[in-house]
């Protein structure tokens, strides 16, 4: 394979939701905690997540609704983040994630992009004049030495990873609550498909692995299937 193993790794509600809300102030990571019935068993998610790869795939967008653009400097860790991002982290954004990356790695379609003014030992800005996700995937292997990476983003670049056949593997924790609102990000968002051809956009799957967790989460682990 010409770039790295991925895997997509989200919590998501019974309904398929990866946010509690469509604004900014609605966030599961914010908001779950509060919810009784549901907080009980969260901290499986998070530690499952420390055993996930040591590259990690997110948006800008996702990580300035985290507040990186404002929060204080972070201790290094020995994961490997890359962040596809054209307008939504700042200097700072960007500084904060060189400290707490072993390489940080910015993906831009934006030539102004505050990245540039970052110096660094250990950025690593892809610049490309048109998003080209399997091109920026293909560079993080041969440029960058990424063999497997961990996909967290939000629902609209899930989608794009998915109809580009980017994703190989779905890792899902699901938690026992039912969200909806039909603006609610979900694992995959974007376009729908309306035509016969676009089924093979579809992301087809084979049970590995399902697990009962602890208060009522549920673990499901998936291959996703590529066609012959």
């Amino acid at each position: 394979m010409d770039r790295p193993v991925t895997t997509l790794f989200m919590l998501m509600s019974v309904d398929g939701k990866i946010s509690t809300g469509s604004s900014d102030e609605r966030d599961a990571d914010r908001d779950l905690p509060l919810i009784p019935g549901v907080r009980e068993g969260l901290h499986q998610y998070y530690e499952i997540e420390q055993t996930t790869d040591l590259w990690s795939f997110n948006t800008g967008r996702v990580q300035q609704k985290m507040g990186v653009n404002e929060k204080e400097m972070p201790e290094k860790t020995p994961v490997s983040f890359v962040l596809l991002d054209n307008s939504h982290l700042t200097e700072h954004g960007v500084r904060y994630f060189c400290a707490r990356s072993d390489k940080a790695v910015i993906i831009t379609s934006n030539a102004s992009h505050p990245a540039f003014g970052v110096d660094a030992d250990n950025l690593h800005i892809i610049y490309q004049d048109r998003q080209d996700l399997p091109d920026a995937f293909r560079r993080l292997k041969e440029e960058l030495g990424c063999e497997r990476i961990t996909i967290q983003s939000g629902g609209t670049v899930n989608g794009l990873l998915l109809r580009q056949k980017l994703i190989d593997f779905a890792d899902i924790v699901v938690a026992p609550v039912l969200i909806g609102g039909k603006d609610t990000s979900t694992l995959i968002d974007g376009d729908s498909v309306t035509s016969e051809e676009a089924l093979s956009g579809l992301g087809p799957l084979r049970l590995i692995g399902c697990e009962t967790l602890n208060d009522s989460y549920v673990r499901l682990r998936y291959e996703v299937l590529k066609p012959a």
